[in-house]
């Protein structure tokens, strides 16, 4: 067998990268809470602990940006997150009174930060965007609305004011700044006196809204096998939910020839014991079959030994969408899996570890929500051999206390080790244990008794 090669955090990530999250006012966060992002990202705690909570308002930002018309706002009702009001999300302080805003940071690798805040207008039903800022090395961008939900006069930092000066003078006319509702967004426009002409010449939330767009979501539900998928456009953006790419991806590889990615696939699969071979074929200019091979490993003779994908065992369809997604991601790009462990054997979601930390040391940003110690223990194993970089993983524990979440995180030393176990995971499986070994030794019968 041969054995990966060492696995690290290579060199810095690209500047427009994701580095952190920050939420407040949303579910059961409510207080502001912290989720550092890094190549592997690891997301654990009970259920209800607010995992999906932390990570759902980088969606609604997602499916906004994505909608093909303008949804306001926000789009509450999309791909990615279903709601129908605003109050199924808004974090409350009482069982009968919810708060009327909640707020979204996200911070770059090159330390930028744009923080959101939407808010429920007093004699509204629809969220409005009230604030808006941009914190930047040159200064900060901060917009706001009014009472009427429209935006009032922003604070312009000085680097804008130079813009303005410069186009002012070079065609001889004043301009003025006005500002104007895009999608999740405030941005700034350049007007001629009396409205006569508008023209935006930079987009401060241009960065944050490309690294938005480029996060791959592939859902804790992937849908059933079928025997026909449909065909969809290749990336390098997935609007919506992944799992609806996966065919057309593979088929895609297979018809620029990119046998890389596809032995790269291939392999991985194989070494998670689901099959030794994937293919695309083309049903028709709607529907793409996805065939792979009836066993895990290749045998002598065997390269036709294939089968549907609906007539294999259930992992298979839910892991593929996993790991295609881990290989079409490009460095920087911020992959979310919810429980890519579903369905899958400890053994397998012992080596799921290995394509997580490959998929990072090709520069992906892989954020996992999991419920598998399994997962986390073969991690830890990966840092402890020197096969993955601790500082490239962050660890991020879940909690409720009195209804709200907390986030604690945690860091992974050069053993892997990161102090005590969270109360709810790992030591379940040690109650289990004890529990059992207990009852048995309760029905083994004592020395000299009958």
């Amino acid at each position: 067998m041969t054995v990966p090669s060492q696995v690290k955090s290579r060199g810095p990530r690209p500047r427009g990268a994701i580095s952190e999250l920050r939420v407040a006012g949303f579910k059961s966060v409510k207080d502001e809470q912290v989720l550092r992002i890094r190549p592997v990202t690891i997301l654990a705690g009970a259920n209800s602990s607010g995992k999906s909570s932390m990570v759902q308002p980088l969606l609604l930002l997602k499916q906004t940006l994505e909608a093909t018309y303008d949804p306001g706002p926000l789009l509450l009702s999309g791909p990615n997150l279903r709601f129908t009001s605003c109050e199924q999300f808004l974090s409350r302080t009482t069982r009968e009174k919810t708060v009327s805003e909640f707020s979204v940071s996200v911070t770059l690798e090159d330390k930028r930060v744009l923080r959101t805040v939407f808010a429920l207008p007093r004699h509204g039903e629809a969220m409005v965007l009230s604030e808006m800022t941009i914190t930047e090395p040159e200064g900060k961008l901060r917009i706001s609305s009014g009472s009427d939900g429209l935006p009032v006069a922003p604070d312009i930092p000085d680097s804008l004011e130079d813009i303005k000066t410069t186009y002012s003078k070079s065609m001889k006319q004043t301009l003025e700044w006005r500002v104007q509702r895009v999608r999740c967004f405030f941005q700034l426009m350049l007007e001629l006196q009396q409205g006569r002409m508008q023209f935006m010449p930079s987009s401060p939330t241009q960065t944050f809204e490309t690294q938005i767009r480029r996060v791959i979501h592939v859902p804790g539900l992937r849908g059933n096998p079928v025997r026909g998928y449909p065909v969809t456009a290749f990336g390098p953006l997935f609007p919506g939910t992944f799992e609806h790419y996966t065919a057309s991806v593979i088929a895609h590889w297979q018809d620029k020839k990119q046998s890389g990615r596809l032995e790269a696939l291939r392999s991985d699969l194989r070494q998670l014991g689901l099959t030794w071979k994937v293919i695309a074929r083309r049903l028709d200019q709607t529907q793409v079959a996805l065939k792979v091979g009836r066993l895990s490993h290749p045998t002598r003779g065997g390269a036709s030994d294939l089968v549907d994908i609906a007539d294999v065992g259930f992992g298979l369809s839910q892991t593929l969408p996993v790991v295609v997604a881990l290989h079409a991601a490009g460095p920087g790009q911020l992959v979310y899996l919810e429980q890519p462990e579903i369905h899958l054997h400890p053994r397998a979601q012992a080596s799921m570890a290995q394509v997580i930390a490959d998929a990072a040391a090709r520069g992906v940003q892989v954020l996992l929500e999991t419920h598998s110690s399994i997962l986390l223990l073969a991690i830890q194993s990966l840092v402890a051999e020197r096969r993955l970089d601790p500082k490239a993983v962050s660890l991020n524990w879940f909690s409720r206390e009195g209804g709200e979440t907390h986030v604690t995180p945690g860091d992974l030393d050069a053993r892997g080790a990161f102090g005590d176990w969270p109360e709810d995971f790992a030591s379940v499986a040690l109650e289990s244990e004890h529990r059992y070994l207990s009852a048995v030794e309760a029905r083994v019968p004592k020395r000299g008794a009958r």
